[in-house]
């Protein structure tokens, strides 16, 4: 058996400890950005998923989510209707930070891209711009050489 031996300590010490362990509790608390009056939201429309990010300027994200995020599974994650879905979620969150206005960018081929902007469009959040960055290839990779028999 290994004795045991028992520290005392003052008062003073164990309030030292225990305020070291709440500043190390405030420094790991994550911090929350709040009142953003002028932001970014951008639209990822695939044939599988719709995903939107909201950034401020600077393009650190603020609120993100999927249809996924939201429950839809397989082909449903995909539909017009979960896309608006997903916007009204991420309009609600952006009303809670603060958000006023927003620029819009709009990339991918799904059919979510249309519904999801006319979700927003129905909020109180004012929308200045609208772009399309969906990647066009600009003459293509190279071509498979042809077969020989």
């Amino acid at each position: 058996m290994v004795k045991k031996r028992v520290i005392e300590k003052t008062e003073e010490e164990i309030l030292e400890e225990e305020g070291s362990l709440d500043k190390k509790k405030k420094s790991k608390k994550r911090e929350k950005r709040k009142n953003v009056q002028h932001a970014r939201m951008y639209i990822s429309a695939s044939y599988n998923n719709t995903t939107m990010t909201l950034t401020d300027k600077e393009g650190k994200v603020l609120s993100w989510t999927t249809a996924g995020n939201l429950g839809f599974k397989g082909t449903k994650k995909a539909t017009p209707y979960a896309a608006s879905e997903v916007a009204n979620t991420l309009s609600e969150r952006a009303q809670k930070i603060g958000v006023k206005e927003v620029d819009i960018f709009v990339k991918g081929v799904g059919t979510g891209r249309s519904s999801a902007l006319r979700a927003l469009a129905g909020k109180e959040i004012i929308i200045n711009s609208i772009k399309d960055i969906t990647p066009i290839p600009h003459n293509g990779c190279r071509p498979k050489k042809p077969r020989r028999v």
